[in-house]
């Protein structure tokens, strides 16, 4: 399969070509808050990418959240354009498991040892807050539990409930969410592995898995991002907007 894969969720922007679940090409950008400019001139580079192999594009694949509202909204409509015109089905990731994959590919580069562990992706949530799930750390990562919000008050807060399943266990954290917890997490069996983020090059495997469960025209239609917390619009504080 030849997968195009999107990954708005937090502040770093990237869009791939995936083929046969291997990164073929990547294009990402991660100074943040240019989600809008930089994501339709990554697709049309992508394309014509496709084009010029003589590929054909299968389908589309979108990292669907939880993250920021307004990079999950951009990344959302972009792909759900894409399946329109191109006429391909649609593949939502949840963006933990796309944050797995990343720190599963970068720990071998980093030459740290995670495949016996827990995984316990995080992604910034604002304030002191942060979207996470415990894993599995084989080769697909599994989730354990729910995704859930978290507030980092102490150790208790981040774990509670999961303190059998961690028991024992080396855990390892990571993501845009994880240094506000290096205070909070100290247990010698915790490990921060830093400078991991969701990318678009690791969603093709991801996205060959979950092939079969491609939505069709019709769901795409109704089809919204997993937000995790209802939005709440606050109000401008830009001179001469109401």
């Amino acid at each position: 399969m030849t997968i195009l894969c999107i990954e708005t969720s937090t502040s770093v922007c990237s869009a791939a070509v995936c083929r046969d679940g291997l990164p073929a090409e990547q294009c990402i950008c991660r100074e943040g808050s240019n989600h809008a400019r930089l994501l339709p001139c990554y697709v049309e580079q992508l394309l014509q990418f496709v084009r010029q192999h003589n590929w054909t594009l299968d389908a589309v694949a979108l990292s669907e959240g939880p993250g920021s509202y307004t990079g999950l909204r951009i990344g959302t409509s972009t792909a759900k354009g894409l399946c329109y015109g191109l006429n391909v089905p649609l593949i939502p990731l949840p963006t933990l498991e796309v944050l797995c994959e990343a720190a599963r590919k970068q720990a071998v580069n980093q030459h740290l040892e995670i495949s016996n562990g827990i995984l316990c992706p995080m992604i910034d949530a604002r304030r002191m807050e942060v979207y996470t799930a415990l894993y599995s750390s084989g080769r697909y990562a599994e989730s354990t539990e729910q995704t859930r919000a978290v507030v980092v008050e102490n150790e208790e807060s981040v774990i509670a409930g999961n303190q059998e399943t961690i028991a024992d266990s080396q855990v390892y954290y990571f993501g845009d969410g994880a240094a506000k917890c290096q205070n909070v997490l100290t247990r010698p069996e915790w490990h921060y592995i830093p400078d991991i983020v969701p990318e678009a090059q690791y969603m093709g495997q991801l996205a060959e898995q979950a092939g079969r469960q491609k939505l069709t025209a019709n769901q795409i239609a109704y089809y919204e991002p997993y937000y995790l917390k209802e939005f709440i619009a606050a109000q401008s504080h830009v001179k001469g907007l109401v």
